[in-house]
């Protein structure tokens, strides 16, 4: 399928119909095909020791057979899932592709999972392969379901074998021949309550997220794309690995932890085209010295997962030269609300839906309203970037659509309004969810861990304003009579969320209340308590 750069949203919204293949498999049809049709460089790997990895298209072909062969060797099939859990490193790519053209369902994961959430995710999903490093080991160690067990580096732990035994193999692989609505990709995402909910996609949603890359990214074959993001969150599918190289473009892929003038260098080093990160990064990057840098190179900047303040996007602009483009996703969808180059931006606007996306804002009783009305953001189905659903939760699915007047929509739990040009404005939350630096986080996974405390009687966890972070977990705690609200209490418990739970989850805030707010039948009101912290905000900043 050729996507021509977008030269007229309105235009191109009113007339796009996405043609769905019958047929689709990553591997073969984008990977294998680019290789085939022009060889060219695929990856640039970087760490902040200096060390440098380059791979061709060519190269991602012949090791990702590789990896294929050995998975397929030890008795993974068409179907089976696969924990990867991997830093930023060539081979989460090169993992991926392998279990795609397997047909075997690849479960990406951020390292900081703990060994508690690492055995959810396998047990929940019926993972039989894990795929990590050598350092993550232990975190496996209750996963007794798993048969086939593959570490990165060299290790003598008892039933995992080294990745190095693929050298031996075939570079030839027959990939698995996948209908456009058989299962490709699972997501774990973090919900308003109860354990994390495992998203579930076909492989007409790989297919579908070329669009994004080709008129909010406008990436082309001779870009060369950089997103920040972590391995396991869905904009590292779609901005390090699918998005970018069904346009036959280039990635970048650093490994190392934030430091905005060594981005800088990096963006300069490398010469980036096309960047991707996060508003705190940019937040960060604006205040250093870019006449420093040379950035020439760099044409377009875009952003997703939170907000990005007007004023940054102005001043980011006028620092580098590119435009800063912000866009609206969820993991149940990927981007679907986006600014595009050829569109006027509005400051503070999420954009306009992708063209073949259609979105109405609907009342608390389903009705369908008007320009400048706040309400549930809603997207019409079927639509082709959509999940196949939850997880073995079919009722939970369902329960998040509407129908009206015949049509089903999808809510996304996000509130927003739209004006009388079609550019919709994001309104906060309809559940609990935070939304800090790009990561979501579940106020019950917090929860959990707090009340594993002494110290805690119960807990509410919420969002809680931040100029950094957008917003930061904040939680209000009722003590034990035998303790007393203290600093070093707040850090005691601070650090006992880190190791009952991953890391970036744990409370920058903590509020030591006497009672939480709670409705008739017991359940505790977070929204009152979010509502007073965005109240408190609002009145500190008038």
């Amino acid at each position: 399928m050729s996507l021509h750069p977008m030269q007229d949203y309105a235009e191109t919204a009113c007339n796009f119909v996405l043609a769905i293949p019958e047929t689709f498999n990553f591997g073969h049809d984008v990977v294998d095909a680019q290789a085939a049709r022009r060889d060219k460089p695929a990856l640039i790997w970087c760490n902040a020791q200096g060390q440098e990895r380059r791979f061709n298209f060519s190269d991602i072909r012949r090791i990702s057979n590789q990896y294929a062969n050995l998975l397929t060797r030890h008795g993974l099939k068409k179907g089976d899932r696969v924990i990867v859990m991997l830093p930023r490193i060539p081979e989460w790519q090169l993992a991926i592709v392998a279990c795609m053209k397997i047909g075997a369902i690849p479960i990406p994961c951020i390292e900081m999972l703990t060994s508690k959430d690492v055995e959810f995710r396998v047990k929940d999903s019926g993972a039989i392969a894990a795929i990590t490093t050598s350092t993550n080991i232990d975190k496996f160690s209750r996963c007794d379901a798993l048969t086939i067990r593959v570490s990165i580096e060299e290790t003598h732990a008892a039933h995992w074998m080294p990745l190095r035994l693929s050298e031996q193999e075939s570079s030839d692989f027959s990939c698995a021949v996948l209908t456009s609505e058989e299962p490709a990709l699972l997501y774990y995402t973090s919900g308003s309550s109860g354990h994390p909910k495992g998203v579930l996609h076909a492989t007409r949603g790989i297919y579908t997220w070329r669009l994004s890359a080709a008129w909010w990214q406008t990436l082309v074959e001779d870009d060369i794309k950089w997103c920040t993001a972590d391995t396991g969150w869905a904009k590292a599918g779609t901005g390090i690995l699918f998005g970018p190289w069904s346009r036959g473009s280039c990635v970048f892929f650093y490994d190392g932890k934030f430091d905005a003038r060594e981005r800088l260098r990096l963006l300069e080093r490398y010469k980036i085209s096309v960047f991707c990160a996060p508003a705190t990064e940019f937040r960060h990057l604006v205040n250093e010295n870019l006449a420093e840098v040379d950035l020439s190179v760099l044409r377009l900047s875009v952003s997703a997962g939170e907000t990005v303040n007007p004023e940054i996007v102005h001043q980011w602009k006028a620092l580098s030269g590119s435009e800063l483009l912000d866009g609206y996703g969820q993991t149940e969808t990927l981007m679907t609300v986006l600014n595009y180059p050829c569109l006027p931006v509005k400051p503070g606007s999420m954009g306009q839906p992708i063209p073949g996306t259609h979105f109405e804002i609907l009342s608390d009783g389903n009705v369908i309203l008007g320009p400048n009305q706040v309400g549930h953001l809603s997207m019409r189905l079927p639509n082709p970037q959509f999940m196949l659903g939850y997880w073995n939760n079919p009722t939970r699915t369902r329960e998040s659509i509407r129908t009206i007047d015949g049509v089903d929509y999808w809510l996304t739990g996000d509130l927003s309004s739209r004006d009388e040009q079609g550019y919709l404005f994001y309104a906060g939350r309809s559940d609990d969810m935070i939304s800090s630096a790009g990561y979501r986080i579940g106020p019950t996974e917090v929860e959990n861990a707090l009340i594993e405390h002494p110290a805690v009687t119960e807990s509410a966890v919420v969002a809680s304003p931040d100029a950094e972070r957008g917003e930061v977990v904040k939680a209000f705690v009722v003590l034990h009579p035998d303790y007393v609200p203290s600093e070093a209490l707040v850090k005691t418990l601070q650090q006992h969320v880190q190791q009952h739970t991953a890391p970036y989850k744990y409370p920058r805030r903590i509020e030591f209340v006497a009672s939480l707010p709670k409705n008739p039948s017991g359940k505790i009101m977070r929204r009152v308590l979010r509502d007073q912290e965005f109240n408190r905000s609002h009145g500190n900043s008038t």
